[in-house]
């Protein structure tokens, strides 16, 4: 029995060390990538692909999905944007998992991360034309990159990430992952759908994002392993 349990730590901390060792490399690639996407967005290379690309999400105009749509983006306007991220946190400290509130309440942070980069980027917004649409809605900032995604990205891909380590039910588990992914996943679709951002906006900063969640993995992790030593 001793054994096994001396195994499993062995295996656990050394999965653990691969995943922190992953992360970093997903925190690198993806600065790395933004990078490199930025500077051609800023030269304005790949205009005619990004116009292509938002008028064949747009081709299927449909009330219904645009409704859909307004929907998976209604969590990244404010008030709800301002006041659903510390609830989440306070959630969790209520739960007594305090190490995890902290870091949820820093992954909203991922919205600041927003308004800095877009005050460098300035790049225009999409408009309404004979091939695109936009809905209204209250539009701030730079089109480069898309606080929605980059926000999603910070508070929802580590409440994903929270749900698979503390929810020990395997059903509740899987249903709270696949829905908060899928939440990530369709609010960049939602984003050009209803003509707010370039489709390289969006993809830009699904990559801005992933380095700002792997950075927050690599943190925690490594408190983590600080807390079991003691």
């Amino acid at each position: 029995m001793l054994l096994g349990e001396v195994q499993h730590t062995q295996r656990s901390s050394y999965e653990g060390e691969r995943g922190t060792r992953f992360a970093r490399r997903v925190l690198v690639a993806g600065i790395a990538a933004f990078s490199a996407l930025a500077a051609m967005v800023q030269t304005k290379r790949g205009e005619a692909i990004d116009r292509a690309i938002a008028a064949r999400v747009q081709a299927n105009n449909d009330p219904r999905i645009e409704r859909v749509m307004a929907l998976v983006s209604w969590f990244g306007y404010p008030p709800q944007s301002r006041v659903l991220p510390p609830t989440y946190a306070a959630v969790l400290w209520i739960a007594r998992f305090r190490l995890e509130a902290v870091f949820q309440l820093a992954a909203s942070g991922s919205g600041l991360l927003a308004t800095i980069v877009k005050s460098f980027m300035r790049r225009p917004r999409p408009v309404a034309g004979k091939d695109l649409r936009v809905v209204a809605a209250p539009l701030r900032g730079s089109s480069l990159p898309s606080g929605h995604v980059l926000t999603y990205m910070g508070v929802y891909g580590w409440m994903a990430i929270m749900a698979d380590l503390v929810i020990r039910q395997p059903l509740p588990r899987r249903l709270a992952v696949a829905g908060l992914t899928t939440l990530i996943a369709a609010v960049g679709a939602s984003r050009v759908y209803l003509g707010h951002h370039w489709p390289s906006d969006v993809f830009a900063s699904y990559l801005l994002g992933s380095s700002y969640l792997a950075a927050l993995i690599v943190a925690y992790r490594r408190l983590r392993s600080r807390r079991a030593l003691q």
